[in-house]
């Protein structure tokens, strides 16, 4: 019948009969050509994924066996005997001049057997063993890009890295999306062809139309689909960052030293070599982890690539609501929490608040803006309230200090909003949820006394927030009890699991009983590719001018004095001599260098040995705004440059990874100052090795104090690092700062007045 349309059922319905069932004719060939196409392009953007992947991998590949080599050629040839279980045979081939695993490796089956003695059973076993050990070496070598040595096989290397990392943060989306269509399209689009046309319709059977009805109209669905969310225009734009050739080499190199930290992850990626899982995660037990797993990370707002451990962190915050990520130093715990505010953002969320140092509130800004889609206000300085009133009515993220926080008003008392609804849906009817949907605290360690001011504001807004996220990379410096209380302050039901177990089961018991509200990785375990750090003790004797201000500041029991007394005669000061050659061999180098010091005074004296062009000091009493200025002309410099910063306000928040060089002036009574100042230029991002040289001197304090140090950072790697193997308790090494000064001139006064001991290094 001319102008009939097939109906579900496969009922022949006249035209003017009811409405078209489903595209069907020309409508569902429009509908077919549209997925066909749409096909094609995701197809082709996986098959120029796959090529930039290969050549990456290509260009990976002899590098890492150089590196293989090398390491196999320090293994001795007896190892092959433990890993055969003694039944391999050595004789034949230590005869035969072999002496590591790496000439048995690279000789092969065909060449042992032409050795005399050498059957090919014991050359297949040899062989085989030697694979093996080469197969757990690859798996633990790390390839490192020397960007002050390129040479044709990094270059390569580069430059096909270039091309993933050029196509941005929207590959990753990209190619997944791709991946599933295809998937999905590839099934449907062979099942719905009967509905192209009504004569395919009529010849297939009730089933077969059914079935392509059916097909059809899941095609236009996620057609739909695909168009609502931009998908045929981010495949085009991530394929064309694929096919684009960088313009030089140099371009390239140039693009690395600034985006290092995205080529890497790319890189490890690519090659997987990705860190140990139970590593990425902090060794948590397995159940939590699981339930992390589960947890999804929409990743729509934001615009940059996570790593593996990264995505697990904002997954944590996720998932356990209410915790600390205590991360060291350096790996990203920033863009960490920004995750997870994009995820909520993107699930509907529309208030957060940051809470940080004053010295870090630009950067915070600068890295929300930069990082993802949301709008960042800061609500500080004297137009606070009205900053704070527009973030209450427009929403965003609100960022202010632990200063300002007790001026701004509480939310009204109530409950939080329970969950973030799915993207989508409607916001349910009522009032507006109690508190932001997510507070985050960086350096949340300046609230771990309950007693403080800037703590019981915080209290305040931790009561009202949906989801509660404590940054710090030193959740305890002195003692575990701090700690006790960061864990309170989010989970009080945790607080009758970690009381007291310290004492009694160690650290291994205390890190089980904070699980679910803490989470840590360290640089060495997931972050393979940062460069060396070299660290230096540097011991001076101290001169007649600054041996006498010692000597009286011992006298007067003046600590500080005591610490400071090596700089009080600058032109005759054995530190600042070492220190101006440290600074002349970075200047001959052309290295960046970043000198601390916890005194004014010495930064002072510091700048005057030193001269002009220096940057600095960034002190406690310059502003944020200021600080961030001053390290961004840092950055910039060309070649050469010094800056000076008061280690307690450069220390924390500010990125200096131009600096391969770092200077302390002194030891420090808190070890977590020294570890936050080091990883400022120890960090993701940083493609040089860091030399940190600390200036000593002999027959004063500062042994005494290095000594002290070191059991504190035992009680640090017990409790807030992992250890299988540390099993300390507080009660024998748990000082305090005033403990530690007291102390230290008691023995000083002694040692001077008797003339014994010496505190020369050991």
């Amino acid at each position: 019948m001319r102008g009939a349309v097939i109906s579900p059922d496969g009922a022949v319905v006249p035209p003017g009969y009811g409405p078209d069932p489903v595209p069907a004719g020309r409508k569902a060939g429009a509908v077919l050509d549209a997925a066909t196409l749409l096909l094609g392009n995701a197809q082709r953007l996986l098959d120029d994924h796959s090529r930039a992947v290969t050549c990456v991998r290509d260009a990976f590949h002899p590098l890492q066996q150089e590196l293989v080599g090398v390491e196999l050629g320090a293994i001795p040839l007896s190892r092959l005997k433990e890993v055969t279980a003694g039944r391999l045979r050595l004789g034949a081939l230590e005869q035969a001049g072999l002496t590591s695993v790496r000439e048995v490796h690279e000789a092969g089956r065909h060449a042992l057997r032409q050795l005399p003695g050498v059957g090919a059973h014991t050359a297949d076993q040899a062989v085989a063993a030697a694979g093996r050990i080469a197969e757990a070496v690859g798996e633990t070598v790390s390839v490192r890009i020397d960007v002050d040595h390129p040479e044709p096989r990094t270059t390569a290397l580069v430059a096909a890295l270039h091309r993933l990392v050029g196509a941005g943060p929207g590959l990753r989306r990209a190619h997944d999306t791709a991946d599933r269509l295809g998937t999905r399209l590839r099934g449907l689009l062979p099942e719905a062809e009967p509905a192209r046309g009504r004569l395919r319709m009529a010849l297939s059977g009730r089933d077969r139309r059914a079935r392509a009805l059916g097909a059809a109209d899941r095609i236009r669905g996620l057609l739909d689909e695909a168009a609502e969310a931009d998908v045929p225009l981010l495949l085009a734009q991530v394929s064309a960052d694929l096919l684009r050739e960088p313009a030089s080499e140099i371009e390239c190199w140039v693009d690395f030293e600034l985006r290092s930290a995205e080529y890497y992850s790319l890189l490890a990626e690519t090659v997987g070599s990705a860190p140990d899982l139970a590593s990425s995660e902090g060794f948590i037990p397995s159940e939590i982890a699981g339930r992390v797993r589960a947890q999804q990370l929409d990743d729509t707002r934001l615009r940059v690539s996570l790593r593996g451990y990264q995505s697990f962190g904002a997954r944590f915050a996720l998932a356990q609501r209410r915790v600390i990520i205590g991360d060291e130093m350096g790996l990203g715990k920033t863009v960490q929490a920004i995750a997870a505010l994009a995820h909520l953002a993107a699930r509907g969320g529309t208030h957060f608040m940051v809470v940080c140092p004053n010295s870090v509130l630009i950067n915070w800004t600068r890295e929300i803006g930069t990082r993802s889609t949301l709008r960042a206000i800061p609500v500080h300085g004297p137009e606070r309230q009205e900053a704070f009133s527009e973030w209450r009515e427009g929403g965003g993220v609100a960022v202010t200090t632990f200063d300002s926080l007790h001026t701004l008003p509480l939310p009204r008392h109530g409950q939080p909003e329970p969950a973030v609804r799915e993207a989508g849906k409607p916001r349910p009817a009522g009032p507006e949820p109690a508190g932001p949907h997510m507070l985050v605290v960086d350096e949340a360690h300046y609230v771990k006394n309950p007693d403080t001011r800037r703590s019981r504001a915080m209290s305040g807004w931790t009561e009202q927030a949906g989801h509660v996220l404590f940054l710090t990379g030193t959740p305890m410096e002195n003692r575990v009890a701090e700690f006790r209380s960061l864990i309170r302050r989010l989970q009080p039901a945790l607080a009758p699991d970690v009381q007291g177990i310290d004492a009694v089961a160690g650290s291994h018991a205390f890190r089980r009983a904070v699980a679910p509200a803490y989470l840590r990785r360290n640089q060495r375990d997931v972050l393979a590719e940062l460069p060396a750090l070299v660290q230096v003790d540097e011991w001076e004797e101290l001169g007649a001018d600054d041996l006498a201000a010692y000597r009286e500041a011992v006298s007067a029991a003046h600590f500080m004095r005591m610490r400071r007394a090596a700089y009080a005669r600058p032109e005759t000061s054995a530190k600042l001599g070492r220190l101006r050659e440290l600074v002349a061999e970075a200047a001959a180098n052309e290295l960046k260098v970043v000198v601390f010091s916890y005194f004014r005074e010495v930064l002072a004296a510091v700048r005057q040995a030193l001269g002009e062009g220096v940057f600095g000091p960034l002190s406690g009493d310059v502003p944020g705004a200021r600080r961030q200025h001053t390290v961004d002309r840092f950055t910039a410099a060309p070649g050469h440059a010094v800056l000076l910063s008061q280690i307690q306000a450069g220390g924390i928040g500010l990125n200096m990874q131009a600096a391969s060089v770092v200077i302390l002036c002194e030891p420090q009574v808190k070890p977590t100052l020294e570890h936050q100042a080091v990883a400022r230029a120890h960090r993701m991002g940083q493609v040089r090795p860091v030399h940190v040289h600390r200036l000593l001197t002999v027959d004063s304090l500062d042994q005494r104090l290095l000594d002290i140090l070191a059991d504190k950072n035992r009680l640090f790697d017990a409790y807030a690092r992992r250890s299988d193997l540390a099993e300390a308790t507080p009660d024998a090494i748990d000082v305090s700062d005033r403990d530690i000064a007291r102390r230290i001139v008691e023995e000083e006064q002694l040692r001077l007045a008797t003339g014994t001991g010496t505190n020369a290094p050991g």
